[in-house]
């Protein structure tokens, strides 16, 4: 906490040298799945291009799609349930559930258990155009092109 409100301060006084400290962390790949193509089964090129461009397509749409549901969930989170207009707005409660890691740590630190296990979650499926340099090659003396 002390290191936060130092930074908080530094970026009030110097903010230009509070950003320089902070370089963009390089990009991390974890290693393949199970359960992928075999060298025989990888589908043409230039279905892989499609695929990756479709799938570029749509996570840049879901990523805008997110961020107006959260800019208006902000407002309509706000709101206590009712007919606004044409839009009722309610809650229903979730069918889903999550760990209380809470709860889950105070049992194992009151039973000296150690650590709470924890898993890695799944690698995420990223994708990114790749420009590839036209190579010039050289023409050899009396060879037709």
């Amino acid at each position: 906490m002390l290191g936060t409100v130092a930074d908080a301060v530094r970026s009030v006084i110097t903010p230009a040298a509070l950003g320089a400290d902070q370089a963009e962390p390089a990009v991390v790949e974890a290693p393949d799945p199970a359960g992928l193509y075999e060298v025989d089964e990888i589908p043409a090129v230039e279905t892989i291009e499609a695929a990756a461009r479709e799938y570029d397509r749509a996570a840049d749409a879901a990523r805008r799609a997110d961020r107006g549901k959260r800019a208006a969930k902000k407002i309509l989170d706000r709101l206590p349930a009712g007919v606004y207009g044409t839009w009722r707005v309610f809650r229903t409660p979730s069918s889903r559930q999550t760990p209380d890691l809470v709860e889950i740590t105070r049992i194992f630190k009151a039973n000296n258990l150690g650590p709470v296990p924890m898993k890695a979650c799944a690698p995420s499926l990223k994708v990114e155009l790749f420009e590839v340099a036209p190579v010039e090659v050289e023409m050899l003396a009396g060879v037709a092109a």
